[in-house]
């Protein structure tokens, strides 16, 4: 327990609204764990996974109705609309905590409120932040087990005087008595994730699925911490980390923001080609950072955990993510096997004779439907990550030597580019850009902007979030700054063949960064940023023609110019809150295509 006053408050205001049975603290034990997965096993939530197979695992459907982010239903309530920005729905707090009120009033009826004291980030680091979630839902406590910090010891740093992020969330199905209990509880007519940003506050009623129910993940660590890191001077940024060290040993650390079917988890857990180079992970989808005493940013990975997308996730695409999901994981919306293992598209070459899908119906090749859910989900422990870096949980985090910025694109785009400087790199991060696949909403090849890949996640307006960037640069010595890159591996030819080879060889392109942060490498100077020289880029071993190369590290000014249009109308967006610097990027990247051959 604790003698946090706020804390014991905000408690006894939610149960009183939200009538639960019974309250539990969580404590964080492995104890406490398996308690909630035998919870889950015995409602028909989840079955045991063979031991043999995926020892202390679990495999959990959820209801047909609650299977990903909702963002439709997703709400920023910040006090004045304008700061929530054009990009994210908006909605009054005072008019939305009255709508809240009545959904979770009675919600958590026959049901045990969990009182969860979670830390993202290591706990007592300068660069943590600590969160109290409540949650009728076992599984949520079992997953916030794995992807934060939890119990007694967040407790302890949180201390009597201590404040934190408060979270409440609801599947919002009360239990009546003598009313039998669905497998998955949600509330499919009644969805609403809602950030307060102002009184750091995040209430999550009706879905028990992923984000919409860790709050943990991408509403604290994203959409609330980007405003603590507005006000209080850091980033929070939708990015990987990983450790680059090359054969004499040397160490440089980089971070990427990649939008989705990018590759970021791949390339977060990347096995490199190149004898000798070694990539280890600090995290696979956030990174706060803060300046150190050094001037230098440095980086944390704010969870403990990855909560990995299933599909396409193979030995040969991301070897080391099956080795860690090879025991004590979550596996949510998969296929079954008749062996009691899981399987999803895109695990094995061949497709097994016959599996149960996610929706309890037999599955076999040529039947016309995925087994898995397109969203299918594992969490682990990244401690079980076989290349997990020893210094991840260093409580005062990595130094960040290079940034980068990446979409998918066809066209135009060449293979990687090195920003001018922080300012002509924020101006390229502010314009990443991916073309939409078969997975995704809408027209396939659609070309859509994601700025630093944060455009589902900035808990403010995008254009006070560029300022925002531009005033980190403007904070230290501007050569103790990471450098910033744009890479693109989808680059294709005109028969429609993808020009790089990507995955594992991406580690070509990730040496030449490392050397050119050692002052090694060379570059050349194009409209768009510095590109390597085709003799810097490390293409031993590999099968790539001459053409390929030129292609991929060619810049056509007049394919770039038909890009300045489109730039443009993406800044309209934001309005009078584009910074103007970035006007002046626009102006300066027309002036030197201008003077491109």
């Amino acid at each position: 327990m604790t003698r946090n006053q706020k804390l014991l408050e905000f408690v006894e205001q939610m149960a009183a609204m939200c009538r639960p049975d019974r309250i539990y603290w969580c404590d964080g034990t492995e104890e406490e764990y398996q308690l909630m997965m035998r919870l889950m096993v015995q409602a028909g939530t989840a079955i045991w996974m063979d031991h043999s197979k995926r020892p202390n695992s679990i495999y959990v459907r959820s209801d047909p109705l609650d299977v990903a982010r909702v963002e439709d239903r997703t709400f920023i309530c910040s006090v004045r609309r304008e700061d929530a920005g054009p990009t994210n729905n908006w909605a009054d707090p005072m008019d939305m905590k009255r709508t809240l009120s009545s959904l979770f009033d009675g919600s958590m009826r026959g049901r045990t409120m969990f009182v969860i004291p979670y830390s993202m980030g290591p706990t007592g680091s300068h660069i943590a932040k600590i969160g109290v979630e409540l949650t009728d839902s076992p599984y949520v406590v079992a997953n916030m087990h794995i992807m934060t910090r939890v119990g007694n010891k967040v407790l302890e740093v949180l201390g009597e005087e201590g404040d934190f992020v408060r979270g409440l969330h609801s599947v919002g199905a009360p239990l009546e008595k003598s009313a039998p209990d669905a497998p998955w509880p949600c509330n499919a007519q009644h969805k609403y994730i809602c950030h307060f940003p102002d009184t750091r506050e995040i209430w999550s009623f009706g879905s028990g699925y992923g984000g919409n129910a860790l709050l943990g993940k991408k509403c604290h660590a994203l959409r609330i911490a980007s405003v603590q890191a507005r006000d209080e001077g850091w980033m929070a940024e939708h990015m990987l980390i990983l450790k680059l060290t090359n054969p004499e040993g040397r160490v440089h650390y980089l971070t990427g923001a990649f939008p989705s079917a990018c590759g970021k988890t791949n390339l977060a857990m990347l096995v490199p080609t190149i004898p000798g180079w070694k990539v280890e992970t600090i995290g696979d989808d956030i990174a706060w950072m803060k300046f150190g005493t050094d001037g230098r940013l440095r980086a944390i990975n704010p969870e403990a955990g990855f909560f990995g997308v299933a599909p396409g996730t193979s030995m040969k695409t991301n070897l080391n993510a099956i080795l860690a999901a090879s025991h004590s994981s979550i596996f949510t919306n998969c296929a079954l096997t008749p062996e009691g293992d899981v399987w999803w598209e895109g695990m094995t070459e061949e497709e097994p004779p016959e599996v149960m899908d996610w929706l309890r119906r037999p599955w076999y090749p040529g039947c016309g439907r995925t087994a898995a859910h397109p969203n299918a989900r594992f969490t682990t422990p990244a401690a079980q990550c076989p290349v997990i870096a020893p210094e991840w949980e260093d409580p005062d985090g990595v130094p960040v030597d290079a940034i980068l910025f990446g979409g998918r694109r066809g066209q135009v785009i060449p293979l990687v580019t090195e920003a001018f400087d922080w300012q002509h790199g924020t101006f390229i991060g502010s314009i990443t850009s991916s073309e939409t696949t078969a997975a995704a909403a809408g027209k396939v090849g659609q070309l859509r902007r994601d700025p630093m890949a944060m455009l589902p996640f900035c808990g403010y307006h995008m254009g006070d979030y560029f300022s925002h960037w531009l005033k980190i640069g403007e904070m230290t010595d501007p050569s103790l700054l990471p450098r910033i890159y744009y890479v693109n591996w989808f680059r294709r030819d005109s028969q429609g063949h993808f020009l790089w080879p990507g995955y594992a060889e991406n580690c070509r392109v990730l040496k030449w960064i490392f050397e050119r942060v050692d002052g090694k490498a060379q570059a050349i100077d194009t409209p768009i940023g510095r590109l390597p020289t085709p003799e810097s880029l490390d293409l031993s071993g590999l099968d790539i023609s001459a053409a390929a190369l030129q292609e991929l590290l060619t810049v056509d000014a007049g394919e770039m110019r038909t890009e300045v249009p489109l730039i443009k109308e993406h800044y309209t967006t934001f309005g009078d809150r584009l910074p103007k610097e970035f006007n002046e990027q626009v102006k300066l990247l027309e002036e030197r295509l201008a003077k491109a051959v």
